[in-house]
């Protein structure tokens, strides 16, 4: 029988990313360009976040009195909770269960910032979560707010997002940031949500897809943020985390060598403005296009494509949008990076069987794949149809 323990172990690790300095100070750069109080008497929570290795509290530990803030609050998962995230898709049995904690003992370590604390308590290290927090108090003595004022305790709980007790931080804070888990990202920005928070959130760019997202992104009430996706991250992880060799070694050329890995589709959604985003994108007419293009599916053409199941063009590519063209037209998700809402407006999103601006749905008797080819948009290509990836529908605001 396959450990179902170990294997949660595992999926702990690969779902744990750190995220570098480097990229959480261009993140916020951009926001502090576009206000520079944006941060000025706010409480920030960070939560999900590992103060003794994460960057994201010592970024803003060190620049508390610069950027004014009025109160910083961290948290961190227990252990136990990092690894019960892990098993929600394993069946363990009791015995399985009851394996956990020396399993634990493999896989992870406490750190020499908790074991050589005077509050360090070894029966709470594996089963509460951590709160750190930085006011304006000098608690080092060294006359400045720094991370050697940073105070902690130990949580109540095991630092579930989702518990009444970091659900009371939430409601305390003003603006949240933080590297959530992956396979927790619709959850956790639900949270965010429910509570009418700012934030600005790391997550796969497969979010934008999600139905608990893309009507928020839709709405104007979330953005990308304004590290665009075609800009590498980095990410640290734990010993042990699988990671492509591909992505190790893209990470390694880079500058970062050792445990880190290269996620190309992470971005950044939030709900902090920052002046990039209202930056119209330059572009060819149609004709220019169809003439210049650098993508060779449209240089040469005499027309864009047109989809079968809706009354919209094809364009592959953000550059290849026409300038002039007055109708809906179906974009890459990554048209987001560059998506500015004084000059189109969002429609809607080709990743809906219920998508209301579908003309046709295909059966069976037609096709044998016609239920996938219902979730997308689909070209008749020498006279077959093609599904088309996830495309986002938009129309100049000007044609509106």
């Amino acid at each position: 029988m396959a450990n179902t323990n170990l294997t949660a172990a595992k999926k702990a690790k690969n779902d744990e990313f750190y995220t570098q300095y480097h990229d959480i100070e261009r993140e916020m750069n951009a926001y502090l360009e576009f206000n520079p109080d944006v941060f000025r008497d706010k409480t920030i929570l960070l939560p999900c976040d590992d103060p003794e290795w994460s960057n994201f509290t010592k970024y803003f530990a060190q620049n508390f009195k610069t950027f004014g803030l009025k109160k910083l609050i961290s948290t961190s998962y227990a252990i136990q909770s990092k690894m019960a995230y892990a098993r929600l898709d394993i069946s363990s049995t009791k015995r399985e269960r009851e394996r956990d904690d020396s399993l634990r003992s493999n896989f992870y370590q406490t750190s020499l910032f908790e074991l050589n604390s005077p509050q360090y308590d070894a029966s709470k290290t594996k089963t509460h979560g951590k709160i750190f927090t930085l006011t304006n108090d000098d608690v080092s003595g060294d006359s400045k707010i720094d991370i050697n004022d940073l105070q902690w305790q130990y949580l109540d709980g095991d630092g579930d997002f989702r518990s009444d007790e970091v659900k009371r931080l939430r409601n305390e804070a003003d603006i949240i940031i933080t590297n959530p888990p992956f396979s927790l990202f619709r959850e956790f920005l639900t949270w965010i949500i429910e509570a009418g928070k700012q934030f600005s959130v790391i997550g796969s760019m497969n979010a934008i897809t999600y139905k608990e997202v893309f009507p928020l992104i839709a709405a104007n009430r979330i953005w990308l943020g304004a590290t665009g996706n075609g800009v590498d991250m980095v990410f640290g992880v734990p010993e042990g985390a699988t990671v492509k060799d591909s992505d190790r070694e893209k990470a390694a050329r880079l500058g970062y060598k050792g445990n880190y890995t290269r996620l190309g589709n992470s971005c950044w959604f939030t709900s902090i403005e920052h002046g990039r985003r209202h930056q119209p994108l330059p572009l060819m007419t149609m004709e220019q296009n169809l003439k210049f293009s650098k993508h060779k599916e449209i240089r040469g053409k005499d027309h864009y494509e047109r989809y079968d199941n809706y009354d919209a063009i094809e364009v592959p590519y953000t550059d290849a949008i026409p300038s002039d063209y007055n109708g809906v037209m179906g974009v890459p998700i990554s048209f987001l990076d560059k998506y500015c809402p004084e000059q189109f407006i969002i429609l809607g999103i080709m990743q809906r069987n219920d998508d209301p601006y579908k003309t046709k749905k295909y059966t069976t008797d037609q096709y044998k794949n016609a239920n996938d080819l219902n979730a997308r948009g689909v070209i008749i290509r020498d006279g077959k149809p093609k599904s088309m990836y996830a495309r986002i529908l938009i129309k100049r605001k000007e044609a509106t």
